[in-house]
């Protein structure tokens, strides 16, 4: 089968050629859907990041193929939790800015208090060694200084905007958080409606009493 660089004469039109229809009526945006297929979320089988396409087509056209990109943390570990895994997918799309996601965990702490935060992952990337959390030799837990943390025995919570988002704290629709890229807003109340833009997802683990992803795709050049 011909490489998909020969057989599509540009990366979104790959893209396109992996939408549904049903993708286009939950959505209603095709640049959503189209964003939703490069990051791994819709599509049939494995997709083609954009540095691979065009790898393809240079190699295509006879011109020398550029180094690969610094390997992620996630890559070559032995993901066992579907919550590692979660991570390991949103990794680069978080790293590189395509993607701005919002982790809420809910858990027992050391002093078997229920605890939970919602955390800034691109952020956290940038400050936490994650190297021990997807080889399993520690958790990626709540903070007092994530987005929001509240600890439920104590009733004690505290809330801290972050480089990518600011806290709407007192807001009639509840928790709010503002995307200083491009503005947007996230709801992350389970039966509202996230915002543009952004997908709930919740995630099935074996690591904690709960955990839920709120991914915020930003549009380029937002």
């Amino acid at each position: 089968m011909a490489a998909a660089a020969e057989r599509f004469g540009t990366y979104e039109e790959y893209l396109d050629s992996q939408v549904t229809a049903q993708d286009l009526y939950y959505l209603e945006s095709e640049e959503v859907a189209r964003q939703l297929v490069e990051l791994g979320f819709r599509g049939s089988g494995d997709v083609l990041r954009r540095e691979d396409f065009e790898a393809q087509a240079e190699e295509a056209a006879g011109l020398p193929v550029p180094a690969s990109h610094k390997s992620l943390t996630s890559a070559g570990k032995e993901l066992k939790d579907n919550f590692l895994r979660a991570l390991a997918e949103r990794e680069e799309a978080n790293r590189t800015g395509r993607m701005s996601s919002i982790i809420f965990i809910r858990d027992l702490n050391s002093r078997r208090q229920e605890v939970s935060a919602y955390i800034d992952y691109a952020h956290r990337l940038t400050t936490d060694d994650f190297e021990v959390y997807f080889s399993g030799k520690k958790r990626l837990f709540p903070r007092n200084t994530d987005l929001s943390f509240y600890n439920w025995d104590r009733n004690v919570s505290t809330s801290n905007s972050s480089p990518n988002y600011q806290v709407i704290a007192e807001n009639a629709c509840g928790l709010l958080f503002k995307n200083k890229s491009d503005r947007k807003i996230i709801n992350v109340d389970p039966k509202a409606y996230p915002g543009d833009n952004t997908t709930r997802t919740p995630i099935e683990t074996d690591l904690y009493l709960h955990v839920v992803i709120y991914d915020h795709i930003l549009r380029r050049g937002a």
